[in-house]
């Protein structure tokens, strides 16, 4: 194996996730495309260093099981040359940014935000 490829991710409400990904993210839209026979859209972004995120829609997707501790993806994370820079854009755009905290492993700082659907992100400094 290579690299990752892609990151999917299905949204409760796609508008509403499109939005937050291109627009609070700033991640580039490569294509989207409507799914007629399935009732859905699936939307390609650009995200950092050529992982793809892919965002789909369904109808009356079942919830998402609350916990960062339930089995299955824990969460995802960015890197950022500034964390302070990116939280001040971020809680500038509204979006709820938790209390820094510091890897007592590398000693780098980061903290989490979550999408529309309470998916956990992290956003990780990188080393000075």
């Amino acid at each position: 194996m290579k690299a990752v490829h892609h990151i999917a991710i299905i949204a409760g409400d796609y508008r509403r996730s499109k939005r937050f990904y291109t627009e609070v993210m700033g991640f580039p839209v490569i294509r989207e495309v409507h799914r007629r026979d399935r009732g859905s859209y699936k939307l390609d972004l650009q995200g950092p260093g050529g992982v793809e995120i892919e965002l789909f829609s369904f109808p009356d997707p079942p919830a998402r099981v609350d916990g960062p501790e339930a089995c299955g993806l824990r969460h995802l994370a960015f890197s950022t040359e500034d964390l302070d820079a990116e939280i001040a854009r971020l809680e500038g755009l509204g979006v709820a940014v938790e209390p820094v905290r510091t890897d007592e492993f590398d000693g780098c700082r980061y903290t989490f935000f979550k999408d529309p659907d309470g998916l956990p992100l992290e956003l990780k400094e990188a080393p000075r």
